[in-house]
C-alpha cells in the first residue's frame, strides 16, 4: 500500500510537470511559473490530487536547492568570489539590514512586539535563490550586471540564514530563555539545520565547525581529484554519477550535524572543486537531478499555498503581499542607485528580488517552535511568501516585455542625434554591429567614404575609441537619412538588428529614394522572405556564408580533398541561391507545400553532392582554381 501511494504521488507530480511546464514555456511564462501553476492545480485547493500531507514532499524537494548551490559553487572560483566581495557584503548586507528595519518598523506599527517585528523583518528580508537563479538562467541574464548583483545579494542572504537562526532564539520569550538555561538542543527544520553538537561547549562547537570546513576544503582541493580519477578509470559512468551525488549528500549531512546550512556547505564544496579537472563531468551528472528536484520544489510551493486562508482574509493577504513587494522593490531600487547601477539595471534588480524566499518557511517554523508569534501570524507569513514567490516569474516577464523596452526607448530618445557634417559619401551604413562593422571595414580599407549611423550609445563610444567615425542616430528617421545624404548616395547597407524597423526603413527608402541601391542583412529565412515581399532582393542572411565555410573546413578535416570540399560548398551555395526564390513563392501561397518542397530540395541537394563527389575533375570546373591546387600540394607535402 505504501508503494502504491508513492507511485500515485510520483505519477501526479510528474504528470503535472510534463503537462504544465511545456505549455508555460510556449506561452512565454517560463518553466518556474509552469511548475508553480502545476502545484496550484494539483494541490488541495484546486483539483485535490494531493492532500495537505502531500506538501511534505517539500522536505525532500528542498534538496534541489542544496544541489543548485553546489552547481553555482562549481562555476565560481574563490578569486572571482573575492572580486565580488563589495557587492556581496555591501549590496547584499545593506539589503538585508535595511529591509529588516523597514519591515520591522511596519510590524511594530501593527502592534507586534519588538522581538516579533525583528523576526518578521529578518524572515521576509530573504529572497528566493531557487526561483531567481532558475529564472535568470533561463533568460540568460545571470551574466548581466543586474544578474550579477542579484546573485551577490542572494549569496549574502543564504549566508545570513545561519546568524538569523542564531538570533531568533535570543528574540524569543521567557519560555525559550528557560529552555536555553537547561542547555536543551533546539530542533530545527530537517533541510537546514540540526544542532546535534549544541550540547557541547561553545568553543568546542566552534572547533567542530572549523574542522568540518577545513576538511571540506582539503578534501575538495587535494583528495577528490584522485578519487574521481580512480572512479573515472573504471569507465562505469553510473558509478561516477553515484560518487558525485554521494559527495553532495555527505556534505549536506555533515553540515546539518554541526548546525550549519547544507546549502552553504555544498556551495563551499562547489567553489573548492571549481578548479578540479572533473568539474564539467560532475556538473553534467548532477544537473538533471538538480533540475528535477527544483521542479519538485516549485510544485510543492504551489501546492502549499493556503487558498482557504486567502479567501477568508483576501484583503489582509493582498495587503501583506503588496507591502512586501513594494518595500523590497523600493529598498533594492535605492540601493541600486547607491551602488551606481543604471536605472534600467536597478529596476531589473528590484523586480528580480522583490519576493520572499524558500528559507522563510524554515525560519517561520523555527520561530513558531520558539513561541515568537502565533499560528495565525505564521499562516499569514507563509501564504504571503508563497504568493510572492509565485508572482516573481510574472514580475520578470513584465520587466522584460514592458519596462526594459520603455527604458531603452527613453534612453535613446533622450540623446539627440549627432549633427552630420558630411553628405557626399556614396555609401550609408545603418547599424554598425557585428554585421555592419565587417562590411564597413572592408569598404573603408578600400578607400570608400562611408557614413555610419547607429543608435546604440555604448557601441558608438567603443567604435570611436578605435578611430571609426560613427554618428549617433536612428536610421528610421527621415530627416536623419536625408542629412546623411540619402538623396546623393549610391548604396545603403541595412544592417540593424530590429527586424520590423529594418523592413520599415527598406520600404521608406525604396519609395523615397528609388535610385539608392539597398543591400540588406536578414536575421533569418523568414526575415529574408519579408524583404522579398517588399521587392527587395539583394539580401544576405547574416550567418549563411560563414556557416558554409565552417562546413567546408569540416569536410576537409573528414578527409575530403580541397577540391571536393570547395566544390561541395559552391554547389550548396548555388543550390540555395536557385531554390530560395521558388521556396518564397510557396511560402506566400501554401505553407504545407513550402515544407514539402523544402524537403524535396534537400534530398535533391544530397543526391547531387554525392554524385559530384565521385565526378572527375575538369579544367573548366569553376571550383578549380590556383588556390585549391596550392593548398592540395602543400597538404600532400606535409603528409596529410
Amino acid at each position: 500500500m505504501h508503494n502504491q501511494d508513492f507511485f500515485n504521488q510520483a505519477f501526479v507530480y510528474l504528470m503535472a510537470a510534463v503537462v504544465s511546464v511545456p505549455l508555460a514555456k510556449k506561452l512565454g511564462l517560463g518553466s518556474v511559473l509552469g511548475y508553480l501553476l502545476a502545484g496550484i492545480a494539483i494541490g488541495p485547493f484546486a483539483l485535490g490530487m494531493i492532500g495537505q500531507d502531500g506538501t511534505d514532499i517539500m522536505h525532500f524537494a528542498e534538496f534541489g536547492v542544496v544541489m543548485m548551490l553546489f552547481l553555482i559553487g562549481l562555476e565560481l572560483k574563490p578569486s572571482l568570489l573575492w572580486k565580488m566581495r563589495g557587492s556581496i557584503f555591501g549590496l547584499g548586507g545593506l539589503q538585508v539590514l535595511v529591509t529588516t528595519i523597514v519591515i520591522a518598523g511596519g510590524s511594530m506599527f501593527f502592534k507586534h512586539s519588538f522581538s516579533q517585528a525583528i523576526s518578521i523583518g529578518l524572515i521576509l528580508a530573504i529572497s528566493s535563490t531557487a526561483i531567481v537563479i532558475q529564472s535568470l538562467a533561463e533568460k540568460k541574464l545571470l551574466k548581466t550586471e543586474s544578474g550579477k548583483s542579484a546573485f551577490s545579494v542572494l549569496l549574502f542572504q543564504d549566508i545570513a540564514v545561519i546568524p538569523i537562526l542564531a538570533v531568533l532564539p535570543l528574540l524569543a520569550q521567557n519560555a525559550m530563555k528557560n529552555r536555553n538555561e537547561h542547555g536543551a538542543a533546539v530542533k530545527l527544520h530537517d533541510a537546514v539545520v540540526q544542532h546535534d553538537v549544541s550540547v557541547l561547549d561553545g568553543w568546542l562547537q566552534l572547533l567542530v565547525i572549523i574542522g568540518l570546513v577545513v576538511a571540506i576544503i582539503l578534501t575538495g582541493r587535494f583528495i577528490s581529484r584522485h578519487i574521481f580519477r580512480f572512479i573515472a578509470s573504471t569507465g562505469i559512468r553510473e558509478i561516477f554519477t553515484a560518487a558525485a551525488l554521494l559527495m553532495v549528500i555527505s556534505i549536506a549531512l555533515a553540515m546539518e550535524k554541526v548546525g550549519l546550512s547544507p546549502a552553504l556547505g555544498t556551495f563551499l564544496a562547489g567553489m573548492v572543486l571549481a578548479d578540479n579537472e572533473y568539474r564539467h563531468e560532475i556538473e553534467t551528472d548532477i544537473e538533471p537531478f538538480k533540475g528535477l528536484l527544483l521542479g519538485l520544489f516549485f510544485i510543492a510551493v504551489g501546492a502549499g499555498i493556503d487558498f482557504k486562508l486567502f479567501f477568508q482574509k483576501p484583503f489582509v493577504v493582498l495587503f501583506l503581499l503588496g507591502s512586501l513587494i513594494i518595500v523590497k522593490f523600493i529598498v533594492l531600487l535605492v540601493l541600486g542607485k547607491l551602488f551606481r547601477l543604471g536605472a534600467g539595471k536597478g529596476i531589473s534588480l528590484a523586480m528580480t528580488l522583490a519576493q520572499g524566499g524558500e528559507f522563510a518557511f524554515v525560519l517561520i517554523s523555527f520561530s513558531q517552535q520558539n513561541n515568537l508569534f502565533s499560528n495565525d501570524t505564521a499562516s499569514l507569513l507563509i501564504i504571503t511568501v508563497a504568493l510572492s514567490m509565485a508572482i516573481t516569474p510574472v514580475l520578470l516577464i513584465i520587466n522584460e516585455k514592458l519596462i526594459q523596452p520603455l527604458y531603452v526607448k527613453r534612453q535613446n530618445s533622450e540623446q539627440e542625434a549627432d549633427n552630420i557634417d558630411e553628405d557626399d559619401s556614396p555609401v550609408i551604413i545603418a547599424g554598425f554591429g557585428r554585421f555592419g562593422l565587417i562590411a564597413g571595414r572592408l569598404l573603408i580599407a578600400n578607400g570608400i567614404k562611408t557614413i555610419v549611423l547607429d543608435n546604440n550609445p555604448k557601441n558608438i563610444q567603443i567604435l570611436r575609441k578605435f578611430g571609426l567615425k560613427v554618428y549617433y542616430g536612428d536610421a528610421s528617421r527621415p530627416d536623419l537619412l536625408h542629412a546623411a545624404g540619402a538623396d546623393k548616395a549610391k548604396v545603403l547597407i541595412l544592417a540593424i538588428d530590429d527586424k520590423e524597423k529594418s523592413l520599415e526603413i527598406a520600404e521608406y527608402v525604396k519609395r523615397k529614394y528609388p535610385h539608392l541601391k539597398l543591400l540588406a542583412r536578414a536575421i533569418d529565412l523568414r526575415h529574408l522572405f519579408e524583404y522579398f515581399s517588399k521587392d527587395i532582393r539583394t539580401v544576405k542572411v547574416e550567418v549563411f556564408d560563414s556557416a558554409v565555410e565552417v562546413g567546408k573546413t569540416a569536410l576537409k578535416e573528414l578527409g575530403f580533398t580541397n577540391y571536393q570540399a570547395n566544390r561541395a560548398a559552391l554547389t550548396f551555395k548555388e543550390h540555395n541561391r536557385n531554390n530560395i526564390p521558388v521556396l518564397y513563392e510557396h511560402w506566400l501561397e501554401d505553407k504545407k507545400k513550402y515544407i514539402r518542397e523544402a524537403r524535396r530540395y534537400a534530398n535533391e541537394l544530397e543526391e547531387q553532392l554525392i554524385a559530384e563527389k565521385e565526378h572527375s575533375i575538369h579544367d573548366s570546373d569553376s571550383a578549380w582554381d590556383s588556390t585549391t591546387i596550392r593548398e592540395e600540394i602543400n597538404d600532400r607535402l606535409k603528409g596529410k
